[in-house]
């Protein structure tokens, strides 16, 4: 039975292009209302229009759907807030924020200004968050929410010249895993993309058959089950050019080495602490102490 979202509210954040036009167009395409956010401004967060953000809504009703405009940028208060209450007064419900927005500005750390490293946390981390948050209780209300964070592998394993980036890249996770947790008793599921496709911020960095094997819409299937009624909650899933997969932050068994332990000891059974053989993913925080607690029962290896 196909995925439908008759009579759902969609916002996209940063739809204007790229892997955000993809996901308001395949909303639209199954019956969403969708709020086409963007702030039309360049790769690297300056300047903005409307202009892109009404081109992909023309996409959208001439081809039969629904959407609006909105020009907000998703770092600023008020902004944000015109963007909910604008969905409010003309929808009357939020059912899913796909949280996509982002700019570049890579540079290898040494040369990085602590003013590009704020900026790019600022849309990534605080761009997602404030639309969040000011449609937090409208979802708890309703007893329903999708939310969808976009984070990257450079967050999750690394890329040079991305410290920014990667560091605005893993904290979405983080957002994540405790915000599934309190949505959860509300029917809140929160869940995160981790994309791998050819769009305005990467085709620099890609030769032309890369980009074209790695078309943004290739990874909108991904969310658009992410933001579904049978979603699961809590999970990060790569997509990319007709490939996906999970990925998880695990932890290894581990060994204890007694109170006695000192830096020689954790040295000498390094490879032991660090044998992933059986490694396994925690839901939440206090599974990580018990984990530990778990380890405390077991005869010291060390003397």
């Amino acid at each position: 039975m196909a995925i439908r979202y008759d009579n759902k509210v969609v916002i996209v954040t940063g739809a204007g292009g790229g892997l955000g036009r993809c996901h308001a167009l395949e909303f639209a395409k199954r019956g969403a209302k969708v709020v086409v956010n963007d702030l039309g401004g360049a790769v690297d967060g300056t300047g903005g229009n409307s202009a892109a953000a009404e081109a992909v809504v023309k996409e959208i009703t001439d081809a039969g759907g629904t959407a609006i405009a909105n020009g907000a940028s998703v770092t600023d208060d008020a902004g944000v807030q015109h963007l909910i209450q604008t969905t409010m007064d003309k929808w009357g419900r939020i059912d899913v924020i796909v949280a996509n927005a982002g700019i570049l500005r890579d540079k290898s750390f040494s040369k990085m200004e602590i003013k590009d490293f704020e900026a790019v946390v600022q849309v990534h981390l605080m761009g997602t968050v404030k639309p969040v948050k000011a449609a937090w209780e409208i979802m708890k209300k309703q007893q329903y929410g999708r939310i969808i964070v976009t984070t990257s592998s450079t967050g999750l394993y690394g890329n040079f010249g991305q410290t920014n980036y990667g560091a605005a890249k893993l904290s979405l996770v983080g957002f994540m895993n405790t915000l599934k947790l309190e949505g959860a008793k509300d029917n809140i599921k929160v869940n995160a993309i981790c994309p791998v496709a050819g769009t305005r911020m990467t085709e620099n960095l890609m030769p032309p058959q890369m980009l074209e094997a790695l078309k943004p819409e290739y990874v909108t299937p991904a969310v658009v089950f992410l933001a579904s009624e049978d979603a699961p909650t809590g999970v990060i899933i790569s997509a990319g050019a007709g490939g996906f997969s999970s990925a998880e932050i695990v932890e290894s068994s581990g060994v204890n080495l007694g109170h006695g332990a000192t830096a020689d000891t954790v040295a000498e059974y390094w490879s032991k602490i660090s044998d992933f053989t059986g490694a396994k993913h925690f839901t939440m925080g206090g599974e990580h102490g018990a984990h530990i607690f778990e380890r405390m029962k077991d005869k010291p290896v060390a003397p």
